[in-house]
């Protein structure tokens, strides 16, 4: 998608807005301020006895009153207009863009830190949208040229020649440094966005910087990358103040110009003192004009680096999405969530995995030709050692890894898309490290659902959180995450277990939920697990806990499946499963550091 196939697609989802404001400002700009520019020509000639009109000074001086008045009242509506259109354009960026963003796969991540992604969400969408809402000045002021140079032309053609010369000089210049524009823009935005990663990723690792003694050694690279965004934003910065010079003095270079061409007519009678006045003033004018235009041609080229730098963030989407028409929702009543309903397509029977396979291309291990069956109501563990494919496997069959072969069924049917199949009520999971918003714990749980219409109780009792609520100083209400009380390993899991809960989803896939908790935390988590029987469940473990209590045990070795059934019976016909289960309890010849197992 090209720049100006961007600029035209964002113009036409506010299509109205936009031209109503592109009319204020040509009310503003093209009919008072000529109006003003006449009025003021006449009120000079009158003061030198070479008045063309009937009007006096005071009544031509209370006309200026009410041009200013009117100037005024257009000037504050098109503020108006320009703020809504702002927000509005800049919120459709960057809705899309996290659209986009949010539907990436586990093995599609950003192309850029959290901190470089904040920073195009915020400073490459503002660039966009702020050029295209300068278009209005662009019109109003090229049809202000047009008005003004035939009034010049009428006065003295000369003047309208020497008018054209700072304007063309401009445009060429601007046109010769768009390669070196584009360049340096796209260099301060790039060393901008890194020093916002780095420091996202200071405040995230300050246990590691602090037990590592690298307090010096940051502190350096970041005074280094630092010191890297200050000289490339200072070439950038310097470049557009030059090319801002050369528009502005050619304003009073194009003054001197017209001076010297008047000063012969001036003497000789042949232009009052009220022309005079008015070419200056349209002089004045058409020098800003020039200033404009240099503006907008250094901007396209600004423009097309944000855009890309946009685009970048939304792998394999196509360009046009970054501008699809999307609703904002920035004014007026939020649009009621839509709580998950089940049908009878959703409840499952039997799911069946035959052949799954993702391998990471990097590094070239993964799952290989995975199969096994769930039964509804079943209790399901998948373990193996460190490194086995535990989590590779539990993260294909939800779509967040795309599977490279293999198929999984849903009572019968094929699946297609399992990133977008499987979720809530089909489907819930739950990653090693779930993420809490700096928010009540209530909300981090219901995330948008309607309280009044779930089993928030029961969520919490099903993830052994209770008592764990109970001991916060504001209970549900209190505020966790990065800015908030900073909660357990096993108690972020365990929230994030209510999460799944609350949402009563047909299948739970969960990923090492019980890591951290404490032995009678544990024993009651799996037995609430495994003793609901309107759910299934398939859970990556080693805990002797939920072996026990498992209805089919899934060992993997190596990313394949190394055998399945009952604990009893992989005990006895599996050396994996002796070697994992020794390392577990710690009896044996085998250790848990021997096994692979934590």
């Amino acid at each position: 998608m090209t720049t100006w196939r961007f600029i035209l697609r964002l113009f036409l989802f506010n299509k109205w807005t936009l031209t109503l404001q592109v009319g204020t400002a040509i009310v503003s700009i093209v009919a008072i301020e000529h109006a003003v520019a006449l009025a003021q020509r006449e009120v000079f000639n009158t003061l030198t006895d070479d008045a063309g009109t009937s009007l006096g000074v005071w009544t031509l001086c209370a006309i200026l009153v009410a041009l200013a008045l009117g100037y005024s009242v257009t000037f504050l509506g098109d503020e108006m207009l320009f703020r809504f259109n702002w927000f509005t354009l800049a919120s459709l960026l960057r809705r899309n863009a996290f659209d986009h963003v949010l539907e990436l796969r586990g093995n599609r991540s950003l192309p850029a830190s959290p901190g470089e992604a904040v920073s195009r969400f915020r400073g490459d969408a503002n660039e966009a949208v702020l050029y295209i809402l300068d278009f209005d000045l662009l019109v109003a002021n090229v049809l202000f040229f047009v008005v003004a140079i035939v009034i010049m032309v009428h006065i003295s053609a000369v003047t309208a020649i020497a008018v054209f010369l700072p304007l063309v000089t401009i445009s060429v210049i601007i046109h010769a440094m768009r390669s070196r524009i584009r360049w340096y823009r796209q260099a301060a935005r790039e060393a901008a966005g890194g020093v916002t990663g780095f420091i996202g990723e200071m405040f995230g690792m300050v246990e590691t910087i602090k037990v590592s003694n690298a307090e010096t050694r940051v502190i350096d690279e970041f005074n280094r990358i630092n010191k890297k965004r200050g000289s490339t934003s200072l070439r950038d910065e310097v470049l557009g103040e030059v090319m801002n010079a050369l528009s502005s003095n050619a304003h009073y270079v194009g003054t001197g110009i017209l001076l010297a061409l008047l000063a012969r007519a001036m003497s000789e009678g042949a232009l009052t003192v009220g022309d005079l006045s008015l070419l200056v003033f349209y002089l004045t004018q058409v020098q800003a004009f020039s200033r404009e235009i240099g503006g907008l041609l250094t901007g396209y080229k600004r423009v097309e680096v944000s855009v890309d730098r946009l685009l970048e963030i939304m792998p394999g989407s196509p360009p046009e999405a970054l501008v699809e028409p999307t609703p904002s929702y920035l004014w007026g009543r939020l649009p009621e969530i839509a709580l998950p309903s089940k049908s009878a397509q959703d409840r499952l029977e039997v799911l069946e995995v035959d052949g799954l396979t993702y391998v990471y291309p990097e590094v070239g291990a993964g799952v290989h030709d995975v199969s096994f069956r769930l039964e509804r109501g079943e209790f399901t563990v998948v373990t193996g050692r460190v490194g086995a494919g535990k989590s590779t496997l539990l993260r294909t069959l939800v779509g967040w890894l795309p599977a490279q072969r293999g198929r999984v069924n849903w009572n019968g049917s094929q699946i297609g898309d399992a990133d977008r199949v499987l979720v809530p009520p089909r489907c819930a999971y739950l990653s090693q490290v779930p993420r809490l918003f700096s928010e009540r714990l209530r909300a981090n749980i219901l995330m948008g659902l309607p309280e009044d219409r779930v089993d928030l109780p029961g969520a919490i009792m099903s993830a052994v959180l209770e008592r764990d609520i109970d001991e916060l100083e504001a209970g549900l209400d209190t505020l966790v995450g990065p800015r908030g009380v900073k909660l357990s390993g096993g108690q972020q899991r365990r929230s994030g277990a209510a999460r799944m809960f609350v949402r009563e989803p047909e299948l739970l896939v969960l990923d090492d939920v019980s890591n951290g908790l404490d032995a009678e935390t544990e024993r009651i988590l799996w037995e609430r697990l495994s003793e609901r029987n309107d759910r299934t469940v398939l859970v990556a473990s080693h805990r002797r806990m939920a072996l026990e209590r498992a209805d089919h045990i899934i060992v993997l070795k190596n990313g394949r499946v190394e055998s399945q059934g009952k604990l009893d019976f992989l005990l006895e016909t599996s050396e994996e499963m002796r070697r994992l289960w020794a390392g577990e309890t710690g009896v044996g010849p085998h250790s848990s550091s021997e096994s692979g197992l934590e």
